[in-house]
Order: C-alpha cells, then sequence, then structure tokens
C-alpha cells in the first residue's frame, strides 16, 4: 500500500483525521520542505490478555496450608545473607 504525504500543515490542520486514517490501517508519511519527517502508522495489536486455566493440569500448586508453613532455617539464614539482601547504605 502506498503511503499518503502530507506536509506539515496539512499534518497540523489535519491532525485528528491523520491519526484516524492511521488507526484505520493507513501509513501517512509527513515531509517538512519536502523532505520525508516522520511517519504515522497504526499500532500493533497490543499482546493478547491472559487466559485463566491455561497451565491446568500442567503443573501441581502446593496447598495454601503448605505454602503457609514458616521456611525452614537454612532458608531463613539464606534470606538474611548480605550478598543476597543488601542492608541500608
Amino acid at each position: 500500500m502506498a503511503e499518503r504525504v502530507v506536509n506539515v500543515h496539512e499534518a497540523k490542520t489535519h491532525f485528528s483525521r491523520l491519526i484516524d486514517a492511521a488507526h484505520a490501517g493507513e501509513t501517512i508519511l509527513v515531509a517538512k520542505g519536502g523532505t520525508p519527517w516522520a511517519r504515522l502508522v497504526p499500532l500493533e495489536p497490543s499482546c493478547r490478555g491472559r487466559k485463566a486455566g491455561v497451565l491446568a493440569g500442567r503443573i501441581t500448586l502446593p496447598t495454601p496450608e503448605e505454602l503457609l508453613q514458616p521456611l525452614p532455617e537454612e532458608e531463613l539464614a539464606a534470606a538474611e545473607h548480605p550478598l543476597l539482601w543488601p542492608g541500608p547504605r
């Protein structure tokens, strides 16, 4: 598809129409003094949202009771190690 070329004055005057055209799929080249300066293009569709249950049957999560158990002393000590958790400076 060919690009529509508009000068800066036309782009300022008709900006709302031009962005609507870009949103509809058109590419608009904005020229300043006859030199291509900028391009209005439609945005790529945003990534798909999350889909609930996509991992159902593939992973097993611990029960809430297991998750709420205190951490073993070794893990607590490792979490307090200065290389892992820098203190205030």
